[in-house]
């Protein structure tokens, strides 16, 4: 069983981002998604480049590009799209089916085994999330909502092959490593498809700082450090904190109220996190109380 220590560092990295959707639509122009990503994750992953002071092999390149493509280009890329398009609630429950894609996938990449706690817990915490952001005047948007889930594969299929592909240095080296390939990739994107980066203002500004620095420097080095130690279906089902964490910032900062219904989709996730994090770690024997399925 990973110790509590860990899982609880790790539930960090989805409770601060928690504010992401918050700092987007309030400081951030909507017309530069890519942009808006790039200036996220270079300036992030340069910083970090700084600091470790270590350049990866050359035969992990092409390894780290596709991580990076994934965990940053791709998913953050689609995440904007997303939060734009829909409304906070829908794009919440869209991104919130990922633990099931990861566990699926780790099946296939990492041959773990598929356990009934885990896939319940995954459809518990959905519910959850379902239940606590969704409203009766949510309205879907197709392309929306295909961004979310593309976004929510990418960042799967990005947390599995972080753990398939053990490198053999420090998880601040690989987020440093991951944010820069990741944003190179962001920045012709960006310039191509949308003309430029965004203008720079001082709400703009305030609002890239803390997606780059605690949103991305901390959270990843957080995120890649848990996908290690507890693995990817534990570390991703832990992601349901993130809308629960921004419901309670709007209730908390914004004044807005929660009804019964949400609090009892707090409810519902807590429980789901409870379920997910007490279940047997990979590579344990199955017992009659815990089924492979």
């Amino acid at each position: 069983m990973p110790r509590l220590p860990d899982i609880a560092l790790t539930a960090l990295a989805p409770a601060i981002w928690g504010c992401s959707y918050l700092a987007i639509t309030l400081s951030l122009p909507p017309d530069h998604a890519l942009g808006i990503a790039a200036l996220r994750a270079l300036p992030a992953g340069l910083l970090l480049l700084l600091f470790v002071r270590r350049l990866p092999r050359a035969e992990w390149v092409i390894k780290l590009v596709i991580l990076g493509a994934l965990n940053f280009t791709v998913f953050w890329s689609l995440l904007n799209i997303a939060a734009y398009r829909l409304p906070g609630g829908i794009a919440a429950t869209v991104g919130a089916i990922q633990p099931l894609f990861v566990i699926a996938l780790a099946r296939l990449a990492l041959s773990d085994r598929i356990r009934s706690r885990q896939v319940i817990a995954g459809l518990m915490g959905l519910t959850g999330v379902a239940l606590l952001v969704l409203t009766s005047q949510a309205r879907i948007d197709a392309v929306g909502v295909l961004a979310g889930l593309g976004g929510a594969a990418a960042m799967a299929a990005g947390s599995v092959l972080t753990r398939r592909w053990q490198f053999p240095v420090s998880p601040l080296t690989l987020t440093a490593w991951q944010l820069t390939a990741g944003g190179v990739l962001l920045v012709p994107l960006a310039l191509l498809a949308e003309g430029g980066l965004p203008p720079i203002n001082a709400l703009t500004l305030g609002g890239l700082a803390w997606l780059a620095l605690p949103g991305a420097a901390l959270t990843y080095w957080v995120w890649f450090r848990g996908l290690a130690l507890i693995g990817p279906a534990r570390a991703t089902l832990l992601g349901f904190l993130s809308p629960m964490t921004a419901a309670c910032l709007g209730w908390a900062v914004l004044g807005q109220s929660l009804s019964a219904t949400q609090i009892g989709g707090m409810l519902v996730v807590l429980a789901s996190l409870w379920l997910s994090q007490t279940s047997p770690p990979p590579g344990t024997r199955v017992s009659s109380a815990e089924t492979e399925l």
